[in-house]
Protein backbone atom coordinates (compact mmCIF):
# COMPACT_ATOMS: atom_id res chain seq x y z
CA UNK A 1 0.00 0.00 0.00
CA UNK A 2 2.67 2.18 0.81
CA UNK A 3 4.47 1.57 -2.56
CA UNK A 4 1.11 2.16 -4.03
CA UNK A 5 0.82 5.58 -2.54
CA UNK A 6 4.15 6.87 -3.12
CA UNK A 7 3.63 6.14 -6.94
CA UNK A 8 0.49 7.50 -6.87
CA UNK A 9 2.39 10.89 -5.27
CA UNK A 10 4.75 10.61 -8.02
CA UNK A 11 2.72 10.47 -10.97
CA UNK A 12 0.24 13.33 -9.19
CA UNK A 13 4.01 15.49 -9.25
CA UNK A 14 5.12 14.77 -12.53
CA UNK A 15 1.65 15.29 -14.09
CA UNK A 16 1.67 18.94 -12.62
CA UNK A 17 5.62 19.21 -13.41
CA UNK A 18 4.16 18.84 -16.90
CA UNK A 19 1.18 21.50 -16.86
CA UNK A 20 3.74 23.93 -15.24
CA UNK A 21 6.14 23.26 -17.99
CA UNK A 22 2.94 23.47 -20.63
CA UNK A 23 2.20 26.99 -19.23
CA UNK A 24 5.76 27.61 -19.74
CA UNK A 25 6.08 26.66 -23.13
CA UNK A 26 2.60 28.47 -23.97
CA UNK A 27 4.39 31.53 -22.73
CA UNK A 28 6.95 31.30 -24.75
CA UNK A 29 4.67 30.27 -28.24
CA UNK A 30 4.61 33.98 -28.28
CA UNK A 31 8.59 35.17 -27.80
CA UNK A 32 9.01 35.37 -32.26
CA UNK A 33 6.01 37.31 -32.68
CA UNK A 34 6.80 39.40 -30.35
CA UNK A 35 10.45 40.26 -30.86
CA UNK A 36 9.46 40.80 -34.68
CA UNK A 37 6.99 43.46 -33.19
CA UNK A 38 9.99 45.04 -30.97
CA UNK A 39 12.31 45.26 -34.12
CA UNK A 40 10.14 47.74 -35.83
CA UNK A 41 11.66 50.67 -33.57
CA UNK A 42 14.36 49.13 -31.57
CA UNK A 43 18.31 47.30 -32.41
CA UNK A 44 18.45 43.95 -31.69
CA UNK A 45 21.13 43.83 -29.18
CA UNK A 46 19.09 46.61 -27.36
CA UNK A 47 15.76 43.93 -27.39
CA UNK A 48 18.38 41.15 -26.54
CA UNK A 49 19.78 42.67 -23.90
CA UNK A 50 17.26 45.42 -23.05
CA UNK A 51 14.96 42.50 -22.00
CA UNK A 52 16.85 41.33 -19.29
CA UNK A 53 17.72 44.95 -17.83
CA UNK A 54 14.19 45.70 -17.12
CA UNK A 55 13.11 42.29 -16.42
CA UNK A 56 16.13 42.79 -13.34
CA UNK A 57 13.65 45.20 -11.77
CA UNK A 58 11.34 42.98 -11.66
CA UNK A 59 13.45 40.00 -9.79
CA UNK A 60 15.03 42.52 -7.04
CA UNK A 61 11.59 43.93 -6.30
CA UNK A 62 10.34 40.15 -6.07
CA UNK A 63 13.24 39.20 -4.09
CA UNK A 64 12.87 42.40 -1.55
CA UNK A 65 9.28 41.80 -1.07
CA UNK A 66 9.59 38.39 0.41
CA UNK A 67 13.44 38.99 1.76
CA UNK A 68 15.24 36.15 0.29
CA UNK A 69 18.51 34.99 1.53
CA UNK A 70 21.23 35.04 -0.77
CA UNK A 71 21.88 31.90 -3.22
CA UNK A 72 24.32 29.89 -1.45
CA UNK A 73 28.08 29.65 -2.88
CA UNK A 74 27.72 26.13 -4.13
CA UNK A 75 24.77 27.29 -6.41
CA UNK A 76 26.64 30.46 -7.85
CA UNK A 77 27.96 28.23 -10.91
CA UNK A 78 24.72 27.09 -12.13
CA UNK A 79 23.38 30.70 -11.78
CA UNK A 80 26.11 31.86 -13.87
CA UNK A 81 25.15 29.17 -16.41
CA UNK A 82 21.44 30.20 -16.40
CA UNK A 83 22.39 33.48 -17.10
CA UNK A 84 24.69 32.58 -20.13
CA UNK A 85 22.63 30.81 -21.27
CA UNK A 86 18.53 32.20 -21.37
CA UNK A 87 19.73 36.07 -20.30
CA UNK A 88 22.27 36.63 -22.60
CA UNK A 89 22.82 33.47 -24.94
CA UNK A 90 19.18 32.60 -26.77
CA UNK A 91 17.62 36.37 -26.89
CA UNK A 92 20.23 37.99 -28.59
CA UNK A 93 21.57 35.36 -30.93
CA UNK A 94 17.58 34.86 -32.25
CA UNK A 95 16.88 38.38 -31.99
CA UNK A 96 20.17 38.61 -34.52
CA UNK A 97 18.75 35.56 -36.85
CA UNK A 98 15.28 37.56 -36.69
CA UNK A 99 16.48 40.95 -37.86
CA UNK A 100 18.73 39.11 -40.36
CA UNK A 101 15.97 37.65 -42.45
CA UNK A 102 14.89 34.65 -41.04
CA UNK A 103 10.77 34.23 -40.11
CA UNK A 104 9.26 33.98 -36.57
CA UNK A 105 8.04 30.64 -38.14
CA UNK A 106 11.35 29.71 -39.50
CA UNK A 107 13.03 30.76 -36.31
CA UNK A 108 10.30 28.59 -34.18
CA UNK A 109 10.79 25.22 -36.64
CA UNK A 110 14.87 25.45 -35.69
CA UNK A 111 14.55 26.02 -32.08
CA UNK A 112 11.95 22.78 -32.05
CA UNK A 113 15.76 20.78 -31.85
CA UNK A 114 15.75 22.59 -28.61
CA UNK A 115 14.38 19.73 -26.27
CA UNK A 116 16.66 16.94 -27.72
CA UNK A 117 19.15 19.53 -26.90
CA UNK A 118 18.15 19.54 -23.15
CA UNK A 119 17.65 16.07 -23.48
CA UNK A 120 21.46 15.69 -23.78
CA UNK A 121 22.39 18.19 -21.07
CA UNK A 122 19.97 17.07 -18.49
CA UNK A 123 22.08 13.17 -18.88
CA UNK A 124 25.19 15.67 -18.56
CA UNK A 125 24.70 17.83 -16.13
CA UNK A 126 21.38 16.62 -13.71
CA UNK A 127 21.95 12.74 -13.43
CA UNK A 128 19.00 11.50 -15.81
CA UNK A 129 18.33 8.42 -17.48
CA UNK A 130 15.87 8.41 -20.34
CA UNK A 131 15.05 4.79 -21.44
CA UNK A 132 15.70 3.90 -25.37
CA UNK A 133 11.94 4.71 -25.61
CA UNK A 134 12.27 8.10 -24.69
CA UNK A 135 15.63 8.51 -27.31
CA UNK A 136 14.08 7.15 -29.84
CA UNK A 137 10.66 9.34 -29.88
CA UNK A 138 13.43 12.48 -28.92
CA UNK A 139 15.28 11.62 -32.12
CA UNK A 140 11.83 11.09 -34.12
CA UNK A 141 10.88 14.30 -33.03
CA UNK A 142 14.50 16.08 -33.95
CA UNK A 143 14.82 14.40 -37.35
CA UNK A 144 11.31 15.71 -37.95
CA UNK A 145 12.37 19.18 -37.19
CA UNK A 146 15.32 19.36 -39.32
CA UNK A 147 14.14 17.97 -42.04
CA UNK A 148 11.13 20.54 -42.13
CA UNK A 149 14.11 23.01 -41.50
CA UNK A 150 16.18 22.25 -44.74
CA UNK A 151 12.93 21.70 -46.75
CA UNK A 152 11.88 25.63 -46.08
CA UNK A 153 15.51 26.32 -46.48
CA UNK A 154 16.13 24.77 -50.28
CA UNK A 155 18.31 22.45 -48.57
CA UNK A 156 20.87 24.31 -47.08
CA UNK A 157 21.64 26.26 -43.66
CA UNK A 158 21.56 29.78 -43.54
CA UNK A 159 23.59 32.32 -41.59
CA UNK A 160 20.32 32.86 -39.50
CA UNK A 161 20.47 29.38 -39.02
CA UNK A 162 23.57 29.11 -37.17
CA UNK A 163 22.63 32.27 -35.24
CA UNK A 164 19.55 29.82 -33.96
CA UNK A 165 21.43 26.56 -33.53
CA UNK A 166 23.75 28.75 -30.85
CA UNK A 167 20.51 30.51 -29.48
CA UNK A 168 19.33 26.33 -28.28
CA UNK A 169 22.32 25.37 -27.56
CA UNK A 170 22.55 28.29 -24.94
CA UNK A 171 19.05 27.73 -23.99
CA UNK A 172 18.93 24.06 -23.38
CA UNK A 173 22.21 24.65 -20.95
CA UNK A 174 20.25 27.80 -19.24
CA UNK A 175 17.38 25.31 -19.06
CA UNK A 176 18.97 22.06 -17.88
CA UNK A 177 20.75 24.29 -14.65
CA UNK A 178 17.48 26.04 -14.17
CA UNK A 179 15.77 22.75 -13.81
CA UNK A 180 18.51 21.51 -11.47
CA UNK A 181 18.05 24.22 -9.42
CA UNK A 182 15.00 24.56 -8.76
CA UNK A 183 14.99 20.69 -7.50
CA UNK A 184 16.14 22.65 -4.09
CA UNK A 185 15.30 26.19 -4.85
CA UNK A 186 12.11 27.62 -6.57
CA UNK A 187 12.03 28.21 -9.76
CA UNK A 188 11.12 32.20 -9.42
CA UNK A 189 14.15 32.33 -7.46
CA UNK A 190 16.76 30.66 -9.57
CA UNK A 191 15.37 33.30 -13.00
CA UNK A 192 15.80 35.82 -10.18
CA UNK A 193 18.96 35.63 -8.87
CA UNK A 194 20.05 34.61 -12.15
CA UNK A 195 19.04 37.99 -13.65
CA UNK A 196 20.53 39.86 -10.59
CA UNK A 197 24.04 38.25 -10.83
CA UNK A 198 23.91 39.77 -14.63
CA UNK A 199 23.06 43.07 -13.92
CA UNK A 200 26.62 44.67 -13.72
CA UNK A 201 26.39 43.99 -17.58
CA UNK A 202 22.61 44.13 -19.01
CA UNK A 203 21.82 47.30 -17.03
CA UNK A 204 25.32 49.14 -18.42
CA UNK A 205 24.70 47.92 -21.57
CA UNK A 206 20.75 48.39 -21.96
CA UNK A 207 21.52 52.32 -20.63
CA UNK A 208 24.40 52.33 -23.63
CA UNK A 209 22.22 50.87 -26.05
CA UNK A 210 19.30 52.74 -25.69
CA UNK A 211 21.42 55.79 -26.11
CA UNK A 212 23.52 54.96 -29.09
CA UNK A 213 20.90 52.84 -31.37
CA UNK A 214 18.03 55.38 -31.64
CA UNK A 215 15.20 53.45 -30.32
CA UNK A 216 11.53 54.80 -32.09
CA UNK A 217 8.54 54.22 -30.11
CA UNK A 218 5.71 53.05 -31.49
CA UNK A 219 2.83 51.02 -30.06
CA UNK A 220 3.92 47.71 -31.85
CA UNK A 221 7.58 47.85 -30.87
CA UNK A 222 6.62 48.70 -27.00
CA UNK A 223 4.41 46.29 -27.00
CA UNK A 224 6.80 43.42 -28.05
CA UNK A 225 9.59 44.82 -26.09
CA UNK A 226 7.29 44.64 -23.44
CA UNK A 227 6.27 40.88 -23.59
CA UNK A 228 9.87 39.70 -24.08
CA UNK A 229 11.02 41.90 -21.03
CA UNK A 230 8.09 40.90 -18.62
CA UNK A 231 6.93 37.33 -19.64
CA UNK A 232 9.54 35.86 -21.94
CA UNK A 233 12.40 36.58 -19.98
CA UNK A 234 10.86 36.57 -16.46
CA UNK A 235 7.28 35.07 -15.64
CA UNK A 236 7.49 32.33 -18.40
CA UNK A 237 10.26 30.67 -15.63
CA UNK A 238 7.85 30.83 -13.17
CA UNK A 239 6.06 27.87 -14.22
CA UNK A 240 8.95 26.68 -16.77
CA UNK A 241 11.58 25.56 -14.04
CA UNK A 242 8.88 23.87 -11.21
CA UNK A 243 7.93 21.91 -14.59
CA UNK A 244 11.05 21.00 -15.32
CA UNK A 245 12.29 20.21 -11.19
CA UNK A 246 8.77 18.37 -10.83
CA UNK A 247 8.39 15.86 -14.20
CA UNK A 248 12.23 15.54 -14.95
CA UNK A 249 14.33 17.92 -16.86
CA UNK A 250 14.49 15.43 -20.15
CA UNK A 251 11.19 15.02 -20.20
CA UNK A 252 9.30 17.94 -19.43
CA UNK A 253 11.50 19.61 -21.75
CA UNK A 254 10.19 17.75 -24.66
CA UNK A 255 6.61 19.63 -24.07
CA UNK A 256 8.79 22.46 -26.20
CA UNK A 257 8.71 20.17 -29.31
CA UNK A 258 4.94 21.83 -29.43
CA UNK A 259 5.93 25.36 -29.26
CA UNK A 260 7.02 25.53 -32.78
CA UNK A 261 3.58 24.72 -34.08
CA UNK A 262 1.75 27.44 -31.57
CA UNK A 263 4.15 30.07 -32.42
CA UNK A 264 3.29 29.34 -36.28
CA UNK A 265 -0.07 29.74 -35.74
CA UNK A 266 0.87 33.14 -33.56
CA UNK A 267 2.79 34.03 -36.56
CA UNK A 268 -0.13 34.06 -38.91
CA UNK A 269 -2.31 35.58 -37.01
CA UNK A 270 -0.48 38.30 -35.59
CA UNK A 271 2.27 38.65 -38.75
CA UNK A 272 0.36 37.46 -41.55
CA UNK A 273 3.09 34.34 -42.31
CA UNK A 274 1.63 31.89 -44.43
CA UNK A 275 1.68 28.42 -42.87
CA UNK A 276 2.29 25.84 -45.89
CA UNK A 277 1.05 22.15 -46.63
CA UNK A 278 4.65 21.38 -45.06
CA UNK A 279 4.33 23.19 -41.53
CA UNK A 280 1.29 20.68 -41.79
CA UNK A 281 2.96 18.18 -42.08
CA UNK A 282 5.98 18.98 -39.28
CA UNK A 283 3.49 20.34 -36.70
CA UNK A 284 1.74 16.71 -36.72
CA UNK A 285 4.75 14.97 -36.76
CA UNK A 286 6.07 16.87 -33.78
CA UNK A 287 2.55 16.45 -31.87
CA UNK A 288 3.17 12.99 -31.89
CA UNK A 289 6.71 13.07 -30.82
CA UNK A 290 6.01 14.98 -28.07
CA UNK A 291 2.88 12.18 -26.94
CA UNK A 292 5.30 9.64 -27.32
CA UNK A 293 8.11 10.79 -25.20
CA UNK A 294 5.51 11.29 -22.98
CA UNK A 295 4.68 7.79 -22.42
CA UNK A 296 8.32 6.64 -21.73
CA UNK A 297 10.35 6.60 -18.63
CA UNK A 298 13.12 8.57 -17.64
CA UNK A 299 15.46 7.65 -13.95
CA UNK A 300 16.37 10.51 -12.48
CA UNK A 301 19.60 9.06 -10.23
CA UNK A 302 20.10 10.88 -6.53
CA UNK A 303 17.68 13.99 -6.95
CA UNK A 304 16.74 15.93 -4.32
CA UNK A 305 13.70 17.44 -3.12
CA UNK A 306 11.54 19.34 -5.13
CA UNK A 307 11.12 22.74 -3.92
CA UNK A 308 7.94 24.72 -4.22
CA UNK A 309 7.33 28.56 -4.98
CA UNK A 310 7.24 29.14 -0.97
CA UNK A 311 10.23 29.54 1.20
CA UNK A 312 10.83 30.64 4.87
CA UNK A 313 13.45 31.27 7.33
CA UNK A 314 13.65 28.85 9.94
CA UNK A 315 16.54 28.49 12.87
CA UNK A 316 18.61 30.98 10.62
CA UNK A 317 18.54 28.79 7.87
CA UNK A 318 16.01 28.64 4.74
CA UNK A 319 13.93 26.18 4.66
CA UNK A 320 12.13 24.89 1.49
CA UNK A 321 9.07 23.19 1.80
CA UNK A 322 7.89 20.32 -0.66
CA UNK A 323 5.03 18.91 -2.75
Amino acid sequence: MESQGSATTERSIAAGGFGLASLGMVIYSFTFPATVFALDGFDPYLIGIGRAGIASVLAAIALLAVRARPPRRRDLGGLLLVGAGVVFGFPVLTTLALDRGASSGHAAVVIGLLPAATAVFAVLRAGERPSGGFWLAAAAGAACVTGFTLVQGAGRATPADLLLFGALIAAAVGYTEGGRLARAMPGWRVISWALLLTVPATVPLTAWLYATTGPQWTGRSALGLGYVAVFSAYLGFFAWYAGLARAGIARAGQVQLAQPVLTLVWSALLLAEPVGLATAAGAVGVLVCVALTQRTRVRREGAPALASCDTFAHDGRESVTTP
